[in-house]
């Protein structure tokens, strides 16, 4: 079992800036890719950005070139820097990883998330 803490959510202006956090911890046996989600009243959850353990990014289209996602494979941990935050990126942020456990018959895949973590963007 495996265990997302996320950290860094708030209240931003307009504008402003934050830093979200998330840490793994638990029966990690090896993590391909870890990301942030997020999920606005009434809206489906969607991508925010992800990174595997090799660096790729994607990022959503309304987020890429103001939101950085980054990562410390060493510490399980994923960041998000989100920069000229706007109302609309108000939501709940959710972290997620990607967990493989590889044997010499059979590869799981383990999804784990975070408990969510609130952004709020307001004026």
């Amino acid at each position: 079992q495996v265990q997302l803490v996320e950290s860094g959510g708030g209240l931003v202006q307009p504008g402003g800036s934050l830093r979200l956090s998330c840490a793994a911890s638990g029966n990690i046996f090896s993590i391909s890719t870890m990301g942030w989600y997020r999920q606005a009243p009434g809206k489906p959850r969607e991508l925010v950005a992800t990174i595997t353990s090799l660096g790729n990014t994607i990022y959503a289209d309304s987020t890429r070139g103001r939101f950085t996602i980054s990562s410390d494979n060493a510490k399980n941990t994923v960041y998000l820097q989100m920069n000229s935050l706007k109302p609309e990126d108000t939501a709940v942020y959710y972290c997620n990883a990607v967990d493989l456990k590889r044997t010499t018959s059979v590869t799981a895949t383990y999804n784990y998330w975070g408990q969510g973590t609130q952004v709020t963007v307001s004026s």
